[in-house]
């Protein structure tokens, strides 16, 4: 199994010590679980290891945009770490479910007026600023209310980390940032040490998404840590804090390699003390945005088997009652998935099969050539490792309601997102 929080018994998948083949019968399919526990678990890896590595002061900031909902930031705040937001729904959010906005950091290359306002009213610490023109609206909005707003500057390193071109961001020609190559990030904060309004605590740089290895962020933090020294060498200011972003990558195959998180971390912070002694500056407090390795690997997806399709001498397809509104990462990014039948796991897996989703859409796939026992209609299909960017990115395409979302806790299952009706679904509409 490619995560310990999966197990069978008498045929059947096991999740978080639940019977999934029971779940998707009580709660109906489809159906995403969640285990409370293995997202704990993940936020004390981070937590602890920025702690005993970084500085006192270091630590992860979740990122939201992977899995957000009122309960989840209930974990959040439990676990005594931030949350990284990139709308003001997120904050909102956020809000509602009582997490200490002081622990927020504002992301997003394109934030309107209304949002900043509604971000500094409530509180949020930290806006991480992408664009000369976003600090300039930032700043105004903020003097305006009288307050002074604290910020990172996000730089743009030019760092290729070799994972998938819509899921990389450190590169030149991103959205994202403002790039050393091109001298605009120095610029930038020449620029940003003279507003009033703005109290600038430090940078950021993210890399990409899905990365197995940790040398790419050490390759980052090299670049970075050299480019604090030269803003101390050129303007005398010298950054409080250094926030290295996340990407972290998680096995969605028995193919794809175990990750050590607490040795990756170990490894880059050796590096950033080593550089820090180099380059003559003092170490900051580090932060990172783990998203996708806190939640993916405690989600799971079940759906029910529909219908079989054999095209003879070609593939065979079978279809299930969710598919890209529910997880549109494979028609995005081809993404791999393990697919089980959760009813039939002590049945040899010797059929090759496509699962499609429902939508009318024929990039509507899950995955493509499974190996799993031969399906029948009614059969319970399980996706695992969809936890992030599932629920996350789902749409009403087709008008598709949204499905269940269920939180497993020291085996006890409860709703912590009601499944979508077809009048709430409308509830907006005039």
């Amino acid at each position: 199994m490619i995560c310990d929080n999966l197990s069978v018994n008498n045929g059947h998948l096991n999740f978080a010590g639940v019977d999934t083949v029971d779940m998707a019968a009580k709660y109906g399919t489809p159906l995403m679980l969640l285990d409370e526990g293995k997202i704990r678990e993940k936020c004390t890896i981070y937590r602890n290891a920025m702690k005993k590595y970084f500085t006192p002061d270091s630590m992860p900031l979740y990122a939201s945009k992977a899995l957000s909902f009122k309960y989840i930031y209930k974990i959040i705040a439990s676990e005594n770490i931030g949350i990284d937001c990139v709308s003001a729904g997120e904050i909102y959010t956020a809000h509602q479910a009582g997490f200490p906005l002081e622990r927020a950091y504002f992301h997003g290359n394109s934030k309107t007026d209304s949002e900043i306002r509604f971000a500094i009213e409530h509180g949020v610490g930290h806006f991480v600023c992408d664009s000369v023109e976003e600090v300039a609206a930032v700043n105004e909005i903020a003097a305006e209310m009288g307050k002074v707003q604290k910020v990172l500057l996000r730089i743009t390193p030019g760092i290729d980390p070799h994972t998938h071109k819509k899921i990389s961001t450190g590169s030149v020609d991103s959205k994202f940032g403002v790039a050393i190559e091109t001298h605009q990030a120095y610029e930038l904060v020449e620029g940003v040490l003279k507003l009033e309004n703005i109290g600038l605590d430090g940078f950021h740089c993210h890399i990409g998404s899905q990365i197995f290895e940790y040398d790419p962020f050490c390759d980052a933090a090299r670049i970075m840590i050299r480019f604090i020294a030269d803003i101390k060498k050129m303007y005398g200011y010298e950054a409080k804090t250094l926030n290295l972003g996340g990407g972290m990558a998680v096995r969605y195959t028995e193919d794809d390699p175990e990750i050590d998180y607490d040795a990756n971390i170990k490894g880059i912070a050796e590096l950033v003390h080593s550089l820090c002694d180099e380059f003559g500056v003092k170490m900051p407090n580090i932060l990172m945005e783990p998203g996708r390795s806190i939640v993916a690997d405690a989600g799971m997806t079940l759906y029910t088997a529909g219908y079989l399709k054999e095209i003879t001498g070609l593939k065979n397809y079978i279809s299930i009652d969710g598919g890209m509104t529910d997880n549109p990462r494979f028609a995005l990014y081809q993404s791999p998935y393990t697919v089980l039948l959760a009813n039939r796991m002590d049945e040899a897996s010797d059929y090759k099969c496509t699962v499609a989703g429902r939508c009318c859409e024929s990039g509507d796939i899950i995955q493509e050539d499974v190996m799993m026992p031969k399906p029948k209609r009614g059969d319970t299909v399980a996706v695992l490792t969809t936890g992030a960017y599932n629920y996350a990115m789902a749409s009403h395409y087709n008008k598709v309601p949204k499905p269940e979302v269920v939180m497993i806790k020291d085996g006890e299952d409860f709703t912590v997102i009601k499944r979508e009706t077809y009048e709430s679904m409308i509830s907006n509409e005039i």
